[in-house]
């Protein structure tokens, strides 16, 4: 630890990262008015610009750091896409290895064959595996619903209905698919 209280190593993290906007910490118009000169007014005014600049920065900070640490991710996963790489033109030999060890028993072409065939089966029924998981993917129907409701109410008209019948779910017949949104897709 440094005397300032953090890690350098920590701030070397950041070292290359642009300057991030922040908010004075001294008086910026001491020479245009008093302390006690100021309206109520730009007061608020000097708060909701403080306050939009931390926003941004808050914002721009939190872009940074996660862009940073996917760059970092993205460099450590090439090693392991390289590994993958190297495994699956390995597993080529233990292939061949296990046909030769049939063929001491066998003839060559038969352990071969039986290799062949092996692989073929794990293959379709890996290949099998992923098409029932790919058919389980559903649209997201709460999402879509969620965003039908929020169009409803941003129309004309809409927020006042809402407000009158207590919600969009009791005034929004004319949205498709909204009365039955709680039902199955197998009722429907």
């Amino acid at each position: 630890m440094s005397s300032a209280g953090h890690d350098p190593k920590r701030h070397q993290d950041w070292e290359g990262l642009p300057p991030i906007p922040s908010i004075p910490l001294s008086e910026e118009n001491q020479a245009h008015a008093g302390p006690g000169d100021r309206s109520l007014g730009g007061l608020v005014r000097e708060a909701s610009v403080h306050l939009s600049t931390l926003i941004r920065a808050e914002v721009e900070l939190a872009r940074q750091e996660i862009s940073a640490e996917v760059r970092k991710g993205l460099r450590g996963s090439v090693f392991f896409i390289l590994a993958l790489t190297v495994l699956a033109f390995s597993s080529f030999f233990l292939f061949f290895t296990a046909a030769e060890l049939l063929a001491v028993w066998l003839p060559r072409w038969a352990g071969f064959g039986i290799v062949f065939l092996l692989m073929l089966l794990v293959s379709g029924a890996l290949a099998f595996l992923g098409f029932r998981k790919v058919r389980g993917i559903r649209k997201p129907e709460r999402t879509i619903n969620s965003v039908r409701d929020t169009a409803y109410l941003l129309r004309p008209g809409g927020t006042q209905a809402a407000a009158a019948g207590g919600g969009a779910d009791q005034s929004a017949p004319d949205v498709p698919g909204h009365q039955d949104r709680h039902r199955p897709e197998s009722v429907r």
